[in-house]
């Protein structure tokens, strides 16, 4: 797959490569690591949520559970005191004595202003001669016809129901009401407490700014609500009544709103009643979508700024490459004149620099080109006119042989010997001439031997004025080696005729050829009168450059070209001079060339 992608990579253009890494290497980890995040910041966030909405139910329920127990305490003593029920049996025929007597019982108004919780303490009983007084009422049918009241007469165990009822201004209110039966031992009468619990407090104590609160009471209605308009409805939540210890949490929708809820059953204490608290949060779903858009804003922020930034600096980048591939296209078409530029100082403009360079130097060295092949042509027009020059003078060589042969037996049959080695020398020297006219190469051996040649001829003509001295190292194979022949005679007709001008006796011309590693040098040393610095750089300067004014070192200049344009431009002419000392002219060839050439 990696290699894949890098071959996929390879193919497209360098704007379709950023784009790529960019969408690699920026919009993918950001969309996988921002997901991650979205997804675990909701998670987090909902069950943050929710353990508040389950913390204020816990709440709740334990207000409950502490004001029930605290309601039922007080029916416990209430329900068993004696003085309560001695009221509720007796007959009275005057009003006043129930009076009298309820006004001497103080527990029931103690309970009613000590307990805040306590919103009213009621007792009915069927008793026809009980009035009704503060706490005490008579039970009338309409309040036997009611359901609490015949459950309360028919069981003893105590039971949880709401009431509704209206004050004095026509406000309707609930209150949630502990139900119970007073026994009446020796009594034919029936007696029910009913303790109604304070809504206010109940509001006070469990109301919350944060959550909605709605308590009911088994299957009946909200007796509570922080929500005034949710009394004496139905809980707006499945509940499962017939578990004993119902328990939900999760999502509702409600009037276009997701809101989290939270149900819990509080069973009451010492009563099968039981309550159903409903906690729930409209604001939390909206609180967490927010913080998610808020977040998705900030990933896709992080993904448009780079986004935006890689757009430009792409554009940007690939102009400047593309005027490079211009300038480049131009160069390998040989058009050199490029007018384009590429800013910045980065290695895109290096190498816009470095292309400029090349092309000034393929300019420079196709001048060099040119000029080398005028020299070129130059060369073999005067190598042409050398060899037309020579094959003039080869007319008839067998008649020439012949001659000179006779004049040398002539010479020898008269018993002048020096003049018949003469003739036998120059006939030698003039043969080497002829057979190599129009040849490219000889050996090495050949070349040295009629170098040798001419220097006898030389030494017979000047006798005393010098010597020469031919040395060749052993490992110089000089039969193997090929070079351009009449290559080394005018070097050394040139010391001999320059170098040792002005020496009447004791001249000395060395011809060295040694090797060094892959290169072959032959030394052509004089230890005539030298030349001065300045001389030396003027005859340097001439045998590198042609000038058809001079009619000096054209020879050497000749030499120098012929090895330049057979072996290369690293070979060539050295000349090192020192004035009152001599000369050194200095031949290098390449061995391997040499030994190739035929």
């Amino acid at each position: 797959m990696k290699i894949q992608m890098f071959g996929a990579l390879k193919k497209a253009n360098i704007k379709r490569q950023l784009h790529t890494i960019y969408f690699v290497a920026v919009i993918l980890p950001i969309t996988i690591i921002g997901s991650f995040l979205l997804i675990n910041t909701y998670r987090l966030l909902t069950n943050y949520h929710r353990d508040l909405l389950e913390s204020d139910n816990l709440r709740v329920k334990n207000i409950l559970f502490e004001i029930t127990t605290q309601a039922y305490n007080i029916s416990e003593e209430l329900t068993f005191s004696d003085d309560i029920r001695a009221i509720l049996k007796d007959n009275y025929y005057f009003k006043s004595n129930l009076v009298k007597e309820v006004d001497a019982l103080t527990s029931l108004d103690n309970y009613n202003n000590n307990y805040a919780e306590i919103d009213e303490i009621e007792i009915y009983a069927d008793n026809p001669t009980l009035n009704d007084y503060k706490q005490f009422h008579y039970a009338n049918e309409e309040i036997r016809k009611t359901q609490w009241y015949q459950m309360a007469v028919k069981q003893s165990s105590v039971f949880w129901v709401p009431m509704t009822d209206t004050d004095k201004y026509g406000n309707r209110y609930w209150n949630l009401c502990l139900v119970r039966k007073i026994p009446m031992v020796n009594s034919n009468y029936n007696a029910v407490l009913v303790i109604k619990l304070s809504d206010n407090y109940l509001k006070t104590r469990i109301g919350s700014r944060e959550y909605t609160t709605m308590v009911s009471v088994d299957k009946g209605p909200i007796f509570f609500s922080s929500e005034r308009e949710a009394y004496g409805k139905e809980q707006i939540v499945f509940i499962d009544y017939d578990n004993n210890y119902y328990k939900c949490a999760g999502n509702i929708q409600l009037e276009n709103e997701v809101c989290f809820v939270d149900v819990s059953t509080l069973p009451l204490y010492q009563s099968d009643s039981k309550i159903y608290i409903c906690t729930m949060s409209g604001h939390a779903y909206s609180n967490i979508k927010n913080i998610i858009y808020i977040c998705l804003a900030i990933i896709l922020f992080a993904i448009l700024i780079p986004g935006i930034i890689i757009h430009f600096f792409t554009v940007y980048f690939t102009s400047r490459v593309l005027t490079l591939r211009h300038a480049m296209y131009q160069a390998s078409n040989e058009d050199y004149e490029i007018t384009d530029s590429v800013s910045g100082q980065d290695e895109l403009s290096e190498a816009f620099s470095d292309l400029e360079v090349m092309v000034q130097k393929i300019k420079q060295k196709d001048a060099e080109m040119y000029e080398a092949r005028i020299k070129e042509k130059e060369l073999i027009n005067e190598q042409q006119q050398m060899e037309f020059k020579m094959l003039a003078s080869q007319i008839n060589p067998h008649f020439l042989y012949n001659t000179l042969e006779t004049i040398r037996m002539k010479a020898f049959t008269a018993g002048d010997r020096e003049a018949a080695t003469s003739i036998k020398l120059l006939g030698k020297s003039m043969r080497y001439v002829l057979e190599n006219t129009g040849t490219t190469f000889t050996t090495l051996i050949m070349e040295i031997e009629h170098v040798m040649t001419y220097l006898a001829i030389q030494k017979m003509r000047f006798g005393d004025k010098f010597e020469s001295v031919v040395r060749v190292e052993e490992d110089v194979q000089v039969k193997q080696l090929y070079i351009l022949p009449l290559l080394l005679q005018p070097i050394v007709e040139n010391a001999l005729l320059h170098g040792l001008e002005e020496t009447e006796e004791g001249g000395r011309i060395t011809i060295s050829v040694y090797k060094s590693e892959e290169m072959l040098f032959i030394d052509i040393q004089d230890n005539g009168r030298g030349m001065a610095e300045e001389e030396l750089a003027v005859l340097r300067r001439n045998v590198e450059t042609k000038d058809i004014s001079r009619n000096k070192s054209i020879g050497l200049y000749n030499i120098n070209q012929r090895v330049k344009l057979c072996y290369g431009n690293n070979w060539g002419i050295r000349i090192n001079s020192e004035l009152n000392v001599g000369t050194t002219v200095r031949l290098m060839l390449p061995i391997e060339k040499m030994k190739k050439l035929r």
